[in-house]
This record gives C-alpha cells, structure tokens and sequence, in this order.
C-alpha cells in the first residue's frame, strides 16, 4: 500500500507475521461470524467484539472515542512497519483513528450485506468529502494519456452541492467535462454520453430532491461493457432500503450527515467500494481495495478526515437505522397521500406513490432489509425514505408564504433529521447552480423539499396544511 518500496528487517517481520496472524483472525470472524448476523445485529455491533472490549478497552460495552492525534509504537521496527502500511495502524489521526475504523468496518458490512464479495470503506469529514474522494483518483492523467481530454458522465437530478463541484470545481477550474444525462431511465441516453475519455459513470438515487432513480444494474453493465465504474449516491436510501453495489454498482457514497446521523449532531461522510472493482483508467493496487487505497495515501495527503469523536457519534446513530427508516418512511408516505389530495399543492413527487412513473423502478430495488424475517411483517415490503417534494399552487411567491408560515417543521437545508426539515431548493440547495441549471435539474421555484422526521404524521400533516390554507393571508 504504500508508495516506495522498504526494506524489511527481521524486527519487522516479526510485527508482519504477527499482524498477518491478526488479520486472519479478523477475517474468520467476519465471514463465518458476522456475515451470517441479520442487519440489525451488524447495526448494532459491527466488528466491535466482547473480545475486543475485555482484553482492549477495559469491558467498554461502548466504543471507545480515541481522542488522541497519534499512536505510540513499541519500536523503530514496528513503526517502519506501520507506516509503510505492511500491519494495520492508525500512526496519526489524519489518516485513521481507532474509532473510525469501527464506523468503516460496520458501514462496509451494511453497505455490503447480502452482497457476495467483500467490501470496504473510508470514512470523510462530510459528504461532499466523500464524493470528491470517491471520483477524484479517477481523473488524474497517467503516463499514457497525459494530453488526453478527460469526462464522465452524472445524472442532472443531484444534490446541488454535487452539481457545483461537478460543474464548478472540476470542469471549469479543471477542464475535465461533466456529460450530463437528463432522463437517467434512458439507457441510450447513458450510451451516448460515452467515449474513450469516459472514466466513470455517477448517479444520485432517490436523488435530492426531485426524486430521480434508474435501473442500477442497466447502467453498471453498460459501465462495465466500458471499463468503467459506476459510483452511486445512495444518501436518501441508506442500506437499511438500497444496496446499490449488490445491484452491479462499484462504490457507493454517503452522506452520512443525513438519514445515518439522524441526530443531526454533526458532518460525517463514507466511501464504500466493493473489492477488484471495474476500472480501465486505474492501477490494479486502486481497484484490488478502492476504499483502504484512497484512505491510506490520497486522502492521507489531501486530509479529508473525520473526527473519532464524531466517527462514534454516527456509529450510535447507525445502530437502529432499518427501524427508524422503516417509521419515517411509512409517515412520508402518509404525508405524501395527504399533500396529493390538497387543494394548494400542484404535484407531488415521492417514489412511493403508485401514480408516480418512476414508482415501477423504484420498487425493483427499494425494500425494508429483512422485512421477510421481520416478526411484523414476514414478507417482503417496499419502502421509499424519508425525503420528498411538493410544488405549491401559484408560483414562487405562494411557495415563499406557505414555507414562512410553517410553525413545527424546521426552515433548513438539511435533512435526514430525527425532526421534520422543509426547504426551498430553488433559494437554498440549489440557489447558486443558477436558474438554467436548476431547469436542467428539474427545481421549479415552487417546489419544496419535505424530510419527514420521527414526529407523528398527523402532527406533520396539520402543520402542513395550516401552512398551506395560510397562503395569501398576511
């Protein structure tokens, strides 16, 4: 994993060999222990063991926050071998920390569950962290192609901070070309945007906050037929309802900020890939482990670290994410029938409406993990998240009085929260794409992005509709 070559001496070897040791213990219990759990005991525990905790931490139930910047070795041999990354370590926080290690190895188990191959994951300071992570190690120039022009192609429905670092920091500042796909359920759309000089394909899904989605496995076979990888945005789902890299897909990002931290306490990002990914741009050491590639040297160098204390923070919010999606997707959905039938609300766009054309394609691959084996459902059962959008009647104007007038839900741009979160995309998330861009998005300035939290949803609905029935009456 490291950069140069190093001589081993016999001190090291003895540190490797007890390492490898280490290692393949791990591994064992991974795969003939952990991979066998249901979700939700992966949720709850993730690699942190009784084991772990009795002969390291003193019995903490808990995981410990290491709140300490470096790590002591025992000698020159064992840090020489820790920093040529030949043992697993964490030397300096910028890099890794014990605590962050936890939250990686539990999101790569649930990011990879039911998923045949192995995955892994690095953890960001925030999701646009994450997602310059993620697409970045596949644009730099090698040897060979050191004049060639270089593209990808990304679904227009994203996150308006996506669209600024695509549009903005990468192909203006940049000159690399984002080809942007406008009906992402084109799969000659995909094709088209293609060329030599592709080195990934990028789609958000449910996207933020038009609720765009695409055939998954469609499009990484045509990425695949290419060489290339798809990188998908799974923020809105969570693996508790999408697993995109058990549908094809090569890496996923969070932003873990959101529906994972539903607590709202702070910024947290994860990069998730699935091992010996697709990738004809890349070395073999990049595509062998992505994820453990990119942490341990390209964001050991640009330092888009994540704070221990917030790596536990986010890891306890995990632990109880298939129940909490499962509620705040079944109030949404409540929300969304009530909005569809008010007399104010011009449309609503949730996946989960029967009405909505995209709601075929999104029940192939959106389910509540292990609803099946769910004593309250027994059977399968789509799920669709906590994020939706309504356009209100009368424009702009109408929109802006109708959102002042809210008294419970919260005026922010976040989402993902425990509490109801309202926002007008046009003038928040996506005011500074500019208004063309916004039309090649989809965000009409009417339209409002609703993240319904853990309240009831009759609590939701009334303050909705006082909103609503108060437009027009200041």
């Amino acid at each position: 994993m490291s950069d140069d070559a190093v001589n081993i001496t016999p001190g090291m070897q003895h540190y490797i060999d007890k390492a490898a040791k280490y290692l393949a213990q791990r591994d064992d219990y991974i795969q003939n222990t952990v991979k066998k759990w249901k979700f939700d005991t992966i949720a709850v525990h993730g690699l942190y063991s009784v084991q772990d905790a009795i002969e390291d931490y003193q019995g903490a139930i808990i995981e410990p926050i290491f709140m300490s910047s470096s790590q002591a070795y025992r000698d020159s041999d064992e840090m020489a071998a820790a920093l040529a990354y030949m043992i697993p370590t964490w030397c300096y926080s910028r890099i890794a920390n014990p605590s962050t290690y936890y939250y990686e190895w539990a999101l790569a188990l649930l990011e990879g569950y039911g998923f045949d191959g192995e995955t892994s994951c690095c953890s960001t300071s925030s999701g646009m962290a994450a997602i310059m992570t993620a697409v970045h190690p596949f644009l730099v120039h090698t040897g060979s192609d050191a004049f060639e022009p270089r593209n990808f192609v990304a679904t227009a429905q994203c996150y308006g901070g996506t669209f600024q670092h695509f549009t903005m920091r990468l192909q203006h500042e940049r000159n690399i070309e984002v080809r942007w796909v406008l009906d992402p359920t084109d799969l000659d759309e995909w094709a088209s945007k293609i060329d030599k000089n592709t080195r990934f394909l990028y789609g958000e899904l449910p996207s933020n906050p038009q609720q765009g989605f695409f055939d998954i496995q469609k499009v990484a076979d045509l990425a695949h037929s290419h060489g290339l990888p798809l990188i998908c945005d799974s923020t809105v789902a969570t693996p508790a309802l999408l697993r995109p890299i058990s549908h094809g897909a090569d890496i996923v990002v969070q932003s873990a900020t959101k529906t994972l931290t539903s607590s709202g306490f702070g910024l947290c990002g994860a990069v998730i890939a699935r091992k010996n990914l697709v990738s004809k741009h890349s070395d073999d050491a990049l595509k062998a482990d992505f994820a453990l590639n990119v942490k341990y040297l390209t964001n050991r160098d640009n330092g888009p670290n994540l704070h221990p204390m917030q790596a536990i923070m986010t890891l306890n919010d995990m632990r109880t994410l298939r129940s909490k999606v499962d509620m705040m997707s079944r109030s949404t959905m409540a929300v969304a029938e009530f909005l569809q039938n008010h007399p104010k609300v011009e449309s609503v766009q949730y996946l989960g409406l029967p009405d909505h054309p995209l709601h075929e394609l999104a029940s192939r691959y959106m389910w509540l993990v292990d609803a099946e084996h769910d004593a309250q459902y027994g059977k399968p059962v789509n799920r669709y998240g906590h994020l939706m959008s309504f356009c209100v009647k009368g424009g702009a104007g109408n929109t802006r009085d109708f959102f002042d007038g809210l008294q419970r839900i919260w005026r922010a741009t976040d989402l993902g929260r425990i509490k109801s979160v309202a926002t007008i995309p046009a003038i928040s998330t996506h005011q500074q794409q500019g208004e063309e861009g916004r039309q090649l998005a989809g965000i009409p300035a009417n339209m409002v992005r609703l993240c319904v939290g853990g309240e009831h949803p009759d609590d939701v609905k009334a303050d909705l509709d006082q909103a609503l029935n108060g437009i027009g009456k200041k």
